[in-house]
């Protein structure tokens, strides 16, 4: 497999956590969206929506992070990233579209820069407007967790899809600074994440195109 790579990106990030909870080897692609390099041709004629993550496996080509997941959980599913019931399935996936529908919409790369260049919000502003769209969704996500049984992740005992899309989301927010007080049951899960070795393997430090 050859997966097509921001190391910051989010998106990204939830596959390299997807592939390092299975144990599954993949090439790293860099494709440095900050300098553009997902729009020139040379990318393009890999990805129809120039986007990272873009994984490349069995002679196809698979875009967006959920796609991906569950295809990689479909095709290797031990260690299992949904629950074995069609309920426990739906709650897990609610939560980890509240994360991927609901929160990285409104803040990832492209709409900050659109914001700063097209619309010409300055950077305090830019910043607000982050801090303030992923609190209201972790507080969102929070509630949820709240309406579940107690567990050691964000469902159950082990990782699932939407951990896979809590910690990326985390991370990219203690960038900005957003304040996570009263969300406990968000950092616990986060924390519980960050201690095994997958997690920490499939983090932003330890990409091969990592900048400071």
């Amino acid at each position: 497999m050859k997966l097509y790579n921001y190391f910051r990106s989010s998106a990204s990030f939830r596959v390299r956590i997807a592939l390092q909870l299975k144990g599954l080897n993949y090439d790293y692609v860099p494709v440095h969206i900050a300098k553009g390099e997902h729009k020139k041709e040379a990318y393009s004629a890999v990805s129809a929506d120039l986007l990272v993550p873009m994984l490349e496996t069995v002679g196809e080509r698979l875009s967006q992070s959920m796609a991906i997941i569950e295809y990689l959980d479909e095709t290797h599913p031990s260690p299992p990233l949904l629950p074995g019931d069609a309920l426990g399935r739906a709650k897990v996936r609610a939560l980890a579209q509240s994360v991927a529908c609901e929160i990285h919409p409104l803040n990832n790369l492209r709409v900050l820069k659109y914001l700063v260049r097209e619309l010409k919000v300055d950077e305090d502003a830019k910043n607000t407007w982050y801090r303030h769209w992923v609190r209201e969704g972790l507080e969102g996500f929070e509630r949820q967790l709240m309406q579940l049984p107690a567990s050691t992740y964000c469902y159950g005992e082990t990782p699932t899809l939407a951990d896979c899309c809590l910690v990326p989301q985390i991370f990219n927010a203690k960038r900005f600074n957003v304040n996570f007080d009263g969300l406990s049951r968000a950092m616990a899960a986060y924390e519980a994440c960050m201690a095994l070795e997958a997690f920490q393997k499939a983090q932003p430090s330890a990409c091969p195109d990592n900048e400071p």
